[in-house]
């Protein structure tokens, strides 16, 4: 089944353009791979990224739209990623970046390609843990700027997961979660 990505706003997707088109912006880039690039660099399969702020014993809280990324083809691969935010002007450029989420990124979407069942591509941070997953929502037509991981939802935490927690698997929200309550609620402390 086909994965659909959902459009990204047209402003964010301009001000990569911009971005990518600034010799300044890639030379200061931290990002060897961006700035040794031979050939033309596209901005592709924009993602938005979503934040989960606090999972307690209850569940998880409400998502966030933090911002879009876009994941900058050279050639046959990925090399980089750009990330753009929400200002209060709207969107703007935020920075480039390379490194294991852009390849692991790359390898979920390959992978959620196969799947039988349609699903809208997003990102699922989840600061308390350090992870970074695919969110494949069950929901092809929602708006992928706004939501909540339903139930029946897929997660794909991209590699480096948090230790015991299988990178590059999908899990049911409703299987993974518990997990991950679990790893973030603080255990206990003992009396004496």
């Amino acid at each position: 089944m086909p994965l659909h990505v959902p459009p990204a706003p047209a402003p964010a997707l301009r001000t990569v353009l911009t971005a990518l088109g600034s010799p300044t912006a890639v030379r200061e880039a931290r990002t060897p791979s961006l700035r040794s690039a031979q050939g033309p660099v596209t901005p592709e399969l924009p993602l938005p990224v979503h934040v989960l702020d606090r999972i307690t014993p209850e569940g998880a809280s409400a998502t966030r739209l933090a911002g879009w990324r876009f994941l900058i083809r050279c050639g046959d691969r990925a090399v980089a990623a750009a990330e753009t935010r929400l200002t209060p002007d709207g969107w703007a450029f935020s920075h480039f970046f390379e490194g294991p989420y852009v390849a692991a990124t790359e390898l979920a979407l390959g992978e959620a390609e196969s799947l039988q069942q349609p699903y809208q591509a997003r990102l699922l941070s989840v600061p308390e843990l350090y992870m970074l997953t695919l969110w494949l929502h069950g929901d092809c037509t929602a708006d992928g700027a706004a939501g909540h991981p339903a139930a029946t939802d897929l997660l794909v935490p991209l590699a480096p997961a948090p230790p015991g927690i299988a990178a590059n698997r999908p899990h049911r929200v409703a299987d993974l979660l518990p997990v991950l309550t679990h790893r973030v609620t603080p255990a206990p402390l003992l009396s004496a």
